[in-house]
């Protein structure tokens, strides 16, 4: 990873909701970012994933190096009585450090039952309450991805980047080209379910094409809060281990 100060961008492109109705359409995003020698971050909740054709898709995929990010566990709603804000209601928005750990516990089981793991995590609606960061450093993850940046949980550094949410706020990437020129970390997030509209898919690859114009090297969560080219001793995103850390 480049430093502050740096001239070079990174790229990372995030799925989300890939399964049976939309493995069609994640597999054409996959296709044409490998032609641009752009990897995925695939967000995964393990409560959610449906046994099949997509998980061994999701296993290929992260078998040949894209990476693999804890995406929640089963994006229940924090209870109404912790929901003190407009958009805090998401999974790990508002949860304090036990609550946190033990859905952080019993989703690593269900990655496990899966034949998945990762030490990359990413809440639902790219929410994080203090307590779950408090939780994933407990639980040995070492980076959590929110929405204003990528945490790294084994040396406090964050790395500022907003997320641009494709769907949501799709106009957002047009501030992709002046990350890029920035040096800064230029974030994508695709919810599969929005990849039926074309227009908004071809807005994607624009995006993506745009950042790459300007120089970023395309990466994926598990090494946006690394030095480029250090090593590490957290669980290899980019193959599916055989056992959960």
């Amino acid at each position: 990873m480049v430093r502050t100060g740096a001239v070079v961008a990174e790229l990372v492109v995030s799925l989300s909701g890939v399964g049976p109705s939309t493995l069609a359409r994640c597999a054409d995003l996959a296709a044409e970012l490998d032609r641009r020698r752009v990897p995925l971050s695939l967000l995964l909740a393990p409560r959610k994933a449906v046994p099949g054709e997509a998980l061994a898709w999701v296993r290929r995929r992260v078998s040949a190096g894209d990476a693999l990010v804890l995406h929640g566990f089963d994006h229940q709603p924090d209870p109404a009585r912790r929901a003190s804000a407009l958009g805090r209601r998401a999974e790990f928005a508002a949860l304090p450090a036990h609550e946190a750990g033990l859905r952080l516990v019993a989703a690593r089981a269900a990655l496990g039952r899966l034949g998945l793991a990762t030490d990359l995590f990413a809440p639902p609606r790219w929410l994080a309450s203090p307590g779950t960061v408090v939780a994933l450093r407990r639980h040995r993850f070492a980076v959590c991805a929110d929405m204003a940046g990528v945490r790294d949980l084994r040396t406090g550094d964050v790395r500022p980047g907003r997320v641009r949410v494709v769907g949501e706020h799709w106009s957002h990437l047009l501030g992709v080209g002046r990350a890029a020129r920035r040096g800064g970390l230029v974030r994508i997030g695709v919810d599969a379910a929005d990849l039926d509209r074309l227009a908004l898919r071809e807005a994607v690859l624009e995006a993506v094409d745009l950042a790459l114009h300007h120089g970023a090297s395309a990466t994926t969560y598990s090494s946006t809060a690394s030095p480029r080219g250090s090593t590490t001793t957290s669980t290899p995103s980019g193959a599916v281990p055989t056992r959960t850390r």
